[in-house]
């Protein structure tokens, strides 16, 4: 085993299996809670805070002993999952969205589970401004997935109010106003980082339209487009419901496949990465 792996082994599995198992039982204690119909409380809190601490470590160790930040495939799906749970448990317990985390707690121990599992390797030498822009994007990929998952939710309550259906993990949600007000400014926020991200990257990227690039940014400006046409229909037409879930799906996918998908075929499938 080369040198680097035998040093990142160990303390990858160290901190990656116990922020894993936190995760789970965080998002098991949400789950329990919400199939009997409960309050939720705060109990969850503890577990979701230790998760996060070790999840960042991991990513914090990475980096020093890598001399650098890894934004491979698996390395920045982590990210955005560290962030996802950020958000879910920074904003959870006062937007009453904890239910967030029955889905976002799993994921996330998901998806920091191939970075404990896999061994080091040394990152791109990247230039602050790059690394800027590259924040910015998985930031707003965060975001927008966590704003995704509130129209999710948003659609599911419209439905089961129309149905008469209202049960279960719907009673820990907020009013459906509150919960729709909830998903834009999310929306608004992710139209922002992404924003910033896309310009960071007009400024510091030297061909943003380079080959292997160019799928990446008309990709990322399409989402940027969708989330710009969202927010402008909801301030001038005061759009909403099924339209505006639809559109925020859309969003979503274009930048999953902006990012995402190009380093899953360049990485995983062309091994170019």
């Amino acid at each position: 085993m080369p040198p680097l792996c035998q040093t990142w082994a160990m303390p990858n599995l160290a901190l990656g299996l116990p922020a894993f198992a936190l995760y789970a039982l965080a998002g098991w204690m949400l789950g329990l809670r919400a199939s009997r119909g409960q309050s939720v409380g705060r109990h969850w809190l503890l577990p979701a805070l230790a998760a996060l601490a070790l999840h960042a470590a991991l990513h914090a160790l990475a980096w020093q002993q890598a001399g650098g930040p890894d934004l491979r495939f698996f390395p920045a799906l982590s990210l955005v999952g560290l962030g996802m749970a950020a958000l879910t448990t920074s904003f959870g317990p006062a937007q009453r969205i904890e239910s967030l985390g029955i889905v976002v707690f799993p994921l996330a121990g998901l998806v920091l589970l191939p970075v404990a599992m896999s061994a080091g390797q040394a990152p791109e030498n990247l230039s602050w401004p790059l690394q800027l822009h590259a924040a910015l994007a998985l930031l707003a990929y965060a975001t927008l997935a966590v704003a995704t998952l509130l129209a999710v939710m948003l659609w599911a309550q419209d439905r089961a109010l129309r149905r008469h259906q209202f049960g279960g993990w719907l009673r820990m949600l907020p009013p459906l106003t509150q919960l729709e007000s909830l998903m834009f400014r999310s929306l608004g926020a992710a139209f922002v980082l992404l924003g910033l991200a896309l310009l960071t990257g007009v400024l510091f990227v030297a061909d943003l339209f380079a080959q292997h690039l160019v799928h990446k940014t008309v990709l990322s400006i399409l989402s940027w487009v969708v989330l710009a046409i969202l927010l402008f229909g909801r301030w001038r037409w005061g759009w909403r419901g099924p339209r505006a879930v639809k559109l925020t799906l859309l969003a979503m996918v274009l930048l999953l496949l902006a990012f995402f998908g190009s380093k899953f075929v360049l990485e995983l499938v062309l091994r170019r990465g």
